[in-house]
């Protein structure tokens, strides 16, 4: 019988990505269907009514640090710690069919994935209005939604754009060359 794994994220999210990296690594959850809660509050909300067999969700990146949002989200739930593990991120700056560099006014994504690309946007974007959205995958989706003015750029993984039907107008923005994150796979405590 499938495991129902609830993520941190949209589809084609880090949190989707790492889910199946570590299904396929550690052949422990052989047989698992994908929830995407897009927080860590609903992931662990989720686990403690049941309604998911397990969880993953991002606590510490190279580079951006401490996910806050995991943080207290943490406080609030008990769980029990499966497994740590780590992924390589690598972010792209992606945008709607048709807009170029020069049209973008908006940058939107994770308050992470905007602290993992911090240099990058300073030197290329120094006068960019930033804008922080609840998970990378969803601010692609709400992009092509129209929930973002059409000359955002979102920074998103390269699946995402391919999903939502995005352009990618840069890929490998993040600031370290190795960006790792570390998730957690989480149960609930019993």
């Amino acid at each position: 019988m499938s495991k129902i794994i609830g993520i941190s994220g949209a589809m084609g999210s880090f949190s989707e990505e790492a889910t199946n990296y570590y299904c396929n690594k550690y052949k422990t959850i052989p047989d698992y269907k994908i929830e995407y809660l897009i927080s860590v509050e609903n992931v662990l909300s989720n686990l403690e009514k049941e309604k998911i067999d397990y969880g993953i969700f991002p606590i510490e990146n190279a580079n951006g640090g401490i996910v806050i949002e995991s943080v207290y989200a943490m406080s609030k739930h008990l769980f029990k710690i499966e497994q740590m593990f780590e992924i390589d991120i690598r972010h792209c700056l992606i945008a709607k069919p048709g807009v170029k560099k020069e049209d973008i006014t908006l940058i939107a994504s994770h308050d992470q994935a905007l602290k993992q690309c911090k240099m990058y946007l300073k030197r290329i974007w120094p006068n960019i209005e930033i804008k922080e959205w609840q998970d990378t995958a969803d601010s692609v989706r709400a992009l092509r939604d129209e929930e973002l003015p059409p000359n955002t750029a979102v920074i998103a993984s390269f699946k995402a754009s391919k999903i939502y039907d995005m352009n990618i107008l840069e890929e490998g923005i993040q600031d370290l060359k190795f960006n790792f994150t570390t998730f957690l796979l989480v149960s609930k405590f019993k």
